[in-house]
């Protein structure tokens, strides 16, 4: 077991209470099993309070560090890479090990000027706007709630959030402006920051294309784009890297179901922060669970079981993550308990009526035999979940989000599509993409082939279209049909 150091405050116990349940929740996704996921948030905790003791003494001049729960973060993905170096990586999830040893990883560690643009611009904010940004973007904290832990007027937060959202924007135009680019982006770099800066700016046709093709550049504009709701996937992802999508659901579920605890006690319940002081990420979510199924009792006691959705909070601290906003099924109803009994009466059975002595049955009239083209086809049973969100859109171009949950494990995956209004898929992260005229194939990255049964698929891109940008239709994972979510 490691060598914890234990809260030496007040100020620490605070800190331990209000981050402990992020770091686990990021540890969870690292490791393999609940009891190494202990181990690695305890290290990782234990390793980023030291790295803020050492740095309480530092002059408070231009902010130069993240705030404490990205800090936390970022100790647990060093941890993971000590573990990797020190022959401990079979403790940790398959892909993290691939994506730990390729050149994406490389990049958080490497140059600082060719380190993600998210990262340098968080990182170039002063703290306690850091703070704001990240609480409510990242761990989707109620507005009132960042106020309450933030100590800000509950009536002015919103506004504090926006001027901190343009500040972020300014931030990371500065990182991307400073990073070696070729000349190709240095050009672009002036006309980007022109059209994130307004939703109704228009983007010109050249620009569309060189960012369906250019990695640093696309990265910039998720980043820069102040409309369309980009900013939570660009921070998680600039600044843990591998899995950033998967904690970003799970801090959101997690809100979510604090929010609801809240709200269902009543007035007179200590608040969701009090409440959850203490405790891990696994102890709030079934405690958020028992809760639910209590509502939901009349329900559970039916022969047919409960729907899947009712529970969806004691699986949100299981691996993988079920993609966000997934339907499920709904239970075949069953009779009512509370009808009355029906009153016994007995009925006057008719006489069976005699056969005609004259008249004979018709013959049987025999029935054609069906062609290939009448004969059923047993329908292909839907195996998967797709869930597919546009996360923004631009004159002639667009970025989306891809989350495909299946039933079956898998050991590879192509997930095939049709446009329906002639788009064109271009930039494409976490998957591999081919396009014949509407038809669109996604391969599976060597890092993300193996899916659990039940696990996500998560992949984005960004598009360019004219004329309408409808949602895909005739989702199929590896030649199965999907359902929409």
């Amino acid at each position: 077991m490691p060598d914890l150091s234990p809260p030496q405050d007040a100020a620490e116990a605070a800190l331990f209470a209000e981050c402990w349940d992020a770091v686990l929740s990021y540890a969870d996704l690292c490791t393999s099993g609940a009891g190494t996921a202990h181990q690695l948030a305890d290290e990782a905790f234990t390793l980023g309070m030291r790295e803020l003791r050492a740095a309480q003494g530092a002059v408070r001049g231009r902010a130069t560090r993240l705030p404490v729960i990205p800090r936390l973060l970022t100790a647990v993905r060093d941890t993971v890479t000590g573990w990797e170096s020190a022959g401990q990586g079979h403790k940790l999830d398959p892909d993290l090990r691939l994506w730990l040893n390729s050149e994406a990883a490389a990049r958080y560690t490497g140059p600082p000027l060719g380190r993600p643009v998210a990262l340098r611009g968080l990182r170039d904010m002063p703290e306690a706007d850091a703070t704001l940004l990240w609480l409510a973007e990242v761990e989707a904290l109620p507005l009132p709630t960042v106020a309450r832990r933030l100590g800000l007027d509950p009536l002015t937060t919103a506004a504090e959030l926006d001027q901190v959202r343009v500040l972020f924007h300014d931030r990371c135009h500065r990182a991307h402006r400073d990073t070696p680019l070729d000349a190709e982006c240095r050009s672009y770099a002036r006309l980007l920051d022109a059209v994130t800066r307004s939703p109704g700016a228009e983007t010109p046709e050249d620009l569309s294309r060189h960012l369906a093709t250019c990695v640093p550049c696309a990265e910039a504009a998720a980043c820069l784009r102040l409309h369309g709701g980009g900013i939570p996937a660009a921070l998680a992802g600039g600044v843990i890297g591998w899995g950033a999508l998967a904690y970003l659901e799970r801090r959101r579920r997690a809100a979510e179901v604090r929010l609801g605890v809240s709200t269902a006690s009543g007035p007179g319940v200590r608040t969701d922060d009090e409440a959850a002081r203490g405790r891990v990420l696994r102890g709030s979510l079934l405690a958020a669970a028992g809760l639910l199924s209590a509502v939901a009792l009349g329900v559970s006691l039916m022969p047919f079981g409960t729907p899947d959705d009712t529970d969806v909070s004691a699986r949100d601290d299981q691996k993988p993550i079920a993609a966000p906003d997934t339907p499920h099924p709904d239970p075949t109803p069953a009779p009512s308990r509370s009808a009355a009994p029906a009153t016994t009466r007995t009925l006057p059975v008719p006489a069976p009526p005699k056969p005609s002595p004259t008249r004979k049955p018709p013959p049987p009239v025999p029935r054609p035999t069906p062609t290939p083209s009448q004969t059923p086809t047993p329908s292909t049973p839907t195996t998967c979940q797709v869930d597919y969100h546009l996360d923004d859109q631009w004159s002639d171009g667009f970025q989306a989000t891809v989350r495909v949950t299946t039933d079956a494990p898998l050991s590879g995956w192509q997930l095939a599509w049709t446009f329906p209004d002639g788009q064109h898929i271009g930039q494409t992260w976490d998957a591999t993409p081919h396009q014949d005229g509407a038809q669109v194939t996604t391969d599976a990255k060597s890092y993300n082939r193996e899916i659990a049964a039940h696990g996500t698929i998560a992949f984005g891109f960004i598009g360019t279209w004219a004329g309408g940008n409808r949602e895909p239709r005739a989702f199929s994972l590896n030649g199965n049909p999907c359902a929409n979510g």
